[in-house]
């Protein structure tokens, strides 16, 4: 029996529902909350295999990429995306080494108390230094580095863009192209170390309509969030998905 026969029909009805809920979820981070990716992430590892559930996901996350980078296409930084570029591209090589040489729960709890520093001083009143070019690129590794290693970009980079005090549409349009070039990156890595394969890719494939249904909630969802609630709402998923990270 090949691979993709295995992973196709090892799968009971309820992990579809689970992978489905996660589908849906993808969309939804994409075009409104980026946070609420981090929870598609944990369900899809709940019912497949940690490599597994990486390359599916991977492949859902640049379904959702390609909705959202259209969505705000009009709302990008794109003086910012380019100064990151080389940070970004360091951090993912630099997680690329590290998945073959670290222990993956040492590397998940670290970067989950990385995070959880990063929230508290994004919590200090004086938020200048965020602005400086040497910050912005520290940000930038750690979330090529992160995304790599736990599909946890998210957390840092959202944190950078607060500490800037972005407006959500500048907010939402930036990181949708920071991440749909990430995603993009992270493809063929992904595939010469056997993440993204046919098996997985069939299963996001099928999945995917779930994520383009994702994607149009949270674009009509994040039309009626006000910008100090939807400022909320991103820091309060960096937490969850930081202390994820930390115990489990």
């Amino acid at each position: 029996m090949t691979s993709l026969q295995t992973l196709w029909t090892s799968l009971p009805l309820w992990g579809w529902l689970v992978l489905a809920v996660a589908a849906l979820l993808i969309g939804f981070s994409k075009t409104a909350i980026g946070g609420v990716a981090m929870i598609a992430v944990v369900l899809a590892a709940a019912v497949l295999p940690a490599k597994d559930s990486t390359g599916v996901a991977l492949v859902m996350l640049l379904v959702g990429d390609v909705v959202a980078v259209w969505t705000y296409r009009h709302d990008v930084d794109w003086r910012l995306i380019g100064r990151l570029v080389v940070p970004v591209l360091v951090g993912i090589g630099v997680g690329a080494l590290f998945l073959n040489w670290v222990d993956g729960p040492v590397l998940k709890r670290t970067i989950g108390g990385i995070i959880l520093v990063l929230l508290v001083l994004g919590l200090w009143p004086d938020r200048l230094a965020a602005h400086k070019p040497a910050v912005g690129m520290g940000y930038g590794g750690l979330a090529g580095f992160t995304t790599m290693v736990a599909n946890a970009g998210g957390p840092p980079m959202n944190l950078y863009l607060l500490a800037r005090k972005y407006d959500k549409w500048r907010f939402l349009g930036t990181t949708a192209w920071f991440f749909f070039a990430v995603n993009l990156t992270k493809l063929p890595v992904s595939i010469g170390l056997g993440i993204v394969r046919a098996d997985t890719a069939l299963v996001a494939a099928v999945l995917a309509p779930l994520v383009l249904v994702g994607t149009w909630i949270g674009r009509v969802l994040i039309a009626r969030i006000q910008q100090k609630t939807f400022e909320q709402l991103v820091t309060v998923f960096v937490a969850i998905a930081a202390l994820y990270l930390v115990f489990f």
